[in-house]
């Protein structure tokens, strides 16, 4: 008897002991997630927390899960200098919504099992050295809403199954090898040349490049192999008899080697006419630029397809019912071309004090920096009398104009002025911790932020800018910027830092949400700025009163995640403030995921 208690003893600890160690045991996604870690580099040993002996990963680093819930909902690991490859184990991440994995060092390819995680609403994989081609088998993903791959080295032809993407709001295949035509197809046609630039080889009617052959002749590029398999689409298999088949290729060779020959002949006369016409207006400029002294004309990276006598012709033709505005070194031209092509030309005053010394610099600069959100400088043109930058023109103009001068009539309404503040901090970020030697742009204000016809911010005016060599002590006295926007250091000491771009982000964003201008005359009434002000009210919870009241379409939750990154960028120590690649981060992530991470449940939709 004593032995038969004994072994039910036994068995009944045996059976707690198990019970307990399955109950500890990680879950699933758990397994799935360390499984993912183990094709990482994790360098800096930033996953350290990520082990087998927890029970759930939903408090690990960069990880959230589903409210009452250990299902992983959200991956969250941007700027940790990961390196390795991306698994296909992602893909038993059946209910992830968010894979946030940029300005990293992960290398090979797109795994096409993401196109398992169905409920997925946000990728970001920019920055990275990813190659190959895009999945075709991505356009499966019909909850994705933002698709961000730029700054890869990927290649190949644009699938045309993306075009399925009907809720893809936010492409970005900026800066990468891709090829042949963009599929005008489904959602892929509303998206425009913001979405594709830095492809050289791409062509079609979004980036206003028609595709042509070799000999001029417009053509339709194929696009990914798989596609047509990919969006169910069949070939029909017609099998012509032999006879038929050989009557057609003699008749179109027969065509076709008559249309070439015409056409060589053709190009043969107007190419000699055309070196005649281009040598006789080179002679004709040359003469010209000798009896000018100093007249001087450089494009960059060939961004100014115009030959050099249009180019200066139309310079000097500008007169003041061209002006479109003033900056701080000069007066803003509009100039356009002879195909209606449109720049904006920036006349510098020789004859202002230290002006040429600024100009050189801010050429030096803008002249090697390209991004897609800061504006592009295409050449500068020395003359006589004057020094010119030529810009990409914004049709929209200024952050500032929309903003503060046109009223109810051109106001931007929530979405807008989000996709602006996400923009400019791109652009920012860049020249913070992209560019070599890094950029202080030093003048961050509205009307240094210039809108495109489709809203697209492009930070603008870097004449304030200062370069940041490896040994510099990263400050500099020199007097910059612009009053309401300025941090208290600068106030204080006149000394410039990155952080001091960061607080004038921070007033930036708070001018976005308020709609109201840093030195608007209610908060100088209280004795206030617009930062006192904004936390005056957030103390007295009266956040709504700091909305814009234009803005009806702004929701809570978000304009409390905006203000909360604010009071951050705006802190008054500024070893306090974010980093801009920080700030960038949090507005990705709080702000233009598909919803606020904090703010919904497994049940919710985004609006």
């Amino acid at each position: 008897m004593k032995m038969v208690n004994q072994i039910w003893l036994f068995s009944a600890f045996l059976a707690a002991a198990l019970f307990t160690i399955s109950s500890l045991a990680l879950t699933q996604d758990g397994i799935t997630l360390l499984d993912l870690k183990s094709t990482l580099n994790d360098s800096n040993n930033l996953l350290s927390n990520w082990k087998d002996t927890d029970e759930s990963p939903c408090g690990w680093t960069g990880i959230s899960c589903y409210p009452n819930s250990q299902t992983v909902r959200i991956i969250n690991l941007p700027y940790m200098q990961l390196g390795g490859f991306i698994s296909p184990v992602v893909a038993r991440l059946t209910r992830l919504q968010r894979l946030a994995l940029h300005q990293n060092s992960l290398h090979g390819l797109i795994p096409k099992e993401l196109a398992k995680c169905s409920e997925l609403r946000a990728l970001y994989l920019r920055g990275n050295y990813l190659q190959g081609s895009i999945p075709s088998d991505l356009g499966n993903l019909s909850s994705l809403t933002i698709l961000d791959l730029s700054s890869n080295s990927l290649n190949g032809a644009i699938p045309s199954s993306l075009g399925r993407l009907t809720r893809l709001r936010n492409l970005n295949l900026s800066t990468n090898f891709f090829s042949g035509e963009i599929p005008d197809v489904g959602v892929l046609s509303k998206f425009r040349n913001t979405s594709f630039i830095g492809n050289l080889d791409l062509c079609g009617r979004q980036v206003n490049k028609p595709c042509h052959t070799s000999l001029g002749f417009p053509v339709v590029l194929p696009h990914a192999e798989s596609d047509e398999v990919a969006a169910g689409y069949a070939v029909p298999n017609r099998r012509p008899t032999h006879y038929v088949k050989g009557a057609l290729i003699g008749a179109v060779s027969t065509v076709c080697v008559a249309i070439l020959l015409v056409l060589v002949i053709f190009l043969w006369v107007r190419l000699q006419s055309k070196k005649e016409r281009d040598a006789k207006k080179y002679k004709e400029v040359y003469k010209q630029s000798r009896k000018e002294t100093g007249t001087k004309l450089i494009t960059f990276h060939g961004d100014l397809p115009y030959p050099s006598c249009e180019i200066i012709e139309k310079i000097e033709s500008l007169t003041e019912e061209d002006i479109v505005g003033s900056g701080g070194y000069g007066t803003v031209y509009r100039m356009v071309m002879n195909d209606c092509g449109v720049f904006a030309v920036k006349k510098i005053d020789r004859s202002r004090e230290g002006c040429d010394r600024v100009f050189e610099r801010e050429l030096e600069i803008l002249g090697s920096v390209k991004h897609i959100n800061l504006v592009n400088l295409r050449g500068y043109c020395r003359l006589p009398i004057a020094k010119l930058l030529i810009y990409d023109y914004m049709a929209m103009g200024s952050l500032d104009e929309i903003l503060h001068e046109h009223g109810e009539d051109r106001s931007l309404n929530w979405n807008a002025r989000l996709r602006i503040a996400l923009g400019s901090a791109r652009g920012l970020a860049y020249l913070h911790h992209d560019c070599c030697p890094r950029i202080i742009h030093r003048d961050i204000k509205s009307s240094n932020i210039l809108l495109d016809e489709n809203l697209e911010p492009r930070v603008s005016d870097f004449g304030l800018a200062k370069l940041l060599g490896p040994e510099s002590s990263h400050t500099t006295p020199v007097v910059a910027g612009t009053f309401g926007y300025l941090a208290p250091e600068f106030l204080q000491s006149g000394m410039v830092t990155e952080k001091s771009d960061v607080y004038s982000f921070g007033v930036l964003l708070l001018e976005l949400v308020t709609g109201r201008r840093p030195t608007d005359p209610t908060f100088v009434k209280q004795g206030l700025n617009v930062v006192g002000w904004m936390n005056v009210l957030v103390r007295e919870n009266r956040v709504e009163d700091i909305v814009d009241k234009r803005c009806r379409d702004a929701d809570v939750e978000t304009v409390e995640a905006i203000l909360e990154v604010a009071a951050r960028c705006t802190d008054a120590d500024p070893d306090e403030r974010p980093p801009m690649e920080q700030v960038l981060q949090l507005l990705e992530q709080e702000v233009m995921s598909p919803c606020p991470s904090e703010f919904y449940d497994s049940q919710s939709e985004c609006p």
